[in-house]
């Protein structure tokens, strides 16, 4: 086996553990809501989830072939430098997608592999090595532009979705209405799930076959070979099985409290657009989709909003491009430094022990099925609790005092002497 035969094989493991952690990430896209209003358990939301993301990822290639051409100038870098520059792109992502969700923000995994893909061209070929803009390819047009315009139109289409539920079932029965849309809300939860893989699996496939051009097993002009979109449908799908709990909880319980018209509406909204982007091949993050719908939900309705975790959101996705690029563009220094086959394997043995950091990390706050549904700020404390109990209760009433013993007499005629 060859060297660059190696580098090869790590890139496309890298890959799908990049397309692994996109999905235990994105989980929360399409479940999150359905778990908080009860539609679905936990367990079940994200099978049904994964068997979803697993179909969706046969659906389309459009997304794969932007990534695949609309990002790296493949004119300018061929061979093991190109294979490189994927490679500490992919670990650039995997690193942002792994510190958000230990601290259980919903940022984009798709911003988060351009960022690392865009930072590692930017270091080995300088700002001429990305395809910033070409007619309506590039960056600007196919990244940048659905980054902004995405949660926006998902909050406005979700908002107006939301205000009419409420307003066509106002004076109906509270309980059937609840029932009833906690069934919709299957339907339009597993249509996010397919709308997902058909996104985001992509991506991954896009880089994969980016790696086989760089290798000469293809040319750019191939079409995607069938195991690479089956190996990475099947990396997406154990990812979001095994289910990204810490921001499920977020989106679920964070941002607003989701009735189940409320679900409907904002999953409705997310899949409508979600699936028309990926027909006409936009890279759209996913996550900023969703939560504009859930925010959205929240508006429609009337509904209090965190404002706070809003804003925590919004500088995660203000952040991911930047730094998931500074990110790959280190680890494509650090290789190319070392050079060759050993600057891949250090940054290899770093993403690894970065990985595992965090990991051990979140054990200390493990957040799963038992209190995904528990927001920490709603949830009073026990010893709040006693505390509340014992001020409010009142006051033990005194044992009855024993007769004296002038009023009692022996025998089964007992009786009182008191006159």
């Amino acid at each position: 086996m060859t060297a660059e035969l190696l580098v090869l094989l790590i890139v496309i493991v890298t890959a799908l553990a990049f397309d692994f952690t996109n999905g235990f990430h994105d989980t929360a896209n399409a479940m999150a809501t359905s778990i908080a209003t009860g539609a679905l358990r936990p367990r079940v939301a994200v099978a049904l989830s994964a068997v979803l993301n697993l179909i969706g990822a046969f659906l389309s290639v459009a997304v794969a072939a932007t990534v695949a051409k609309g990002i790296v100038q493949l004119d300018a870098v061929s061979g093991q430098d190109l294979l490189i520059i994927v490679f500490a792109g992919l670990v650039g992502g995997i690193l942002w997608n792994l510190l958000t969700w230990l601290f259980g923000l919903p940022s984009s995994s798709s911003h988060a592999l351009f960022g690392g893909l865009i930072g590692a061209a930017i270091a080995a070929l300088g700002w001429g090595g990305v395809i910033w803009a070409s007619g309506s390819d590039g960056v600007l047009t196919k990244i940048v532009l659905p980054a902004v315009l995405a949660p926006i139109v998902a909050a406005v289409v979700s908002s107006i979705g939301t205000w009419g539920v409420y307003r066509i079932t106002r004076g109906a029965d509270e309980d059937k209405v609840t029932e009833g849309f906690r069934w919709g809300q299957i339907g339009s939860a597993s249509l996010v799930s397919l709308a997902h893989g058909t996104n985001d699996a992509q991506k991954t496939m896009g880089v994969i076959f980016l790696a086989l051009v760089a290798h000469g097993t293809l040319t750019k002009n191939d079409d995607m070979p069938l195991w690479v979109m089956a190996a990475c449908a099947v990396a997406i799908a154990a990812g979001t099985y095994l289910g990204g709990w810490r921001i499920i909880r977020t989106l679920g319980k964070g941002l607003v409290e989701i009735d189940s018209p409320q679900g409907l509406a904002a999953e409705s909204s997310s899949a409508a657009i979600i699936l028309t982007s990926a027909h006409f091949g936009l890279p759209l993050s996913t996550t900023q989709t969703a939560t504009g719908s859930i925010l959205g939900s929240g508006l429609g309705k009337g509904a209090e909003v965190r404002w706070g975790v809003m804003g925590r959101m919004v500088v995660a996705w203000l952040l991911t491009l930047p730094l998931a690029g500074v990110a790959g563009a280190i680890c494509w220094a650090i290789a190319h430094l070392i050079g060759g086959l050993a600057g891949v394997l250090v940054v290899f043995a770093i993403l690894i022990g970065l990985s595992t950091l965090m990991y051990l990390r979140s054990r200390r706050d493990p957040v799963d099925t038992t209190n995904v549904n528990e927001w920490p700020g709603d949830t009073p404390e026990p010893a709040a609790d006693i505390r509340d109990a014992a001020n409010a209760a009142p006051p033990a009433a005194a044992p009855p005092a024993a007769p004296p013993p002038s009023e009692v007499t022996s025998g089964p005629n007992a009786r009182s002497t008191r006159s």
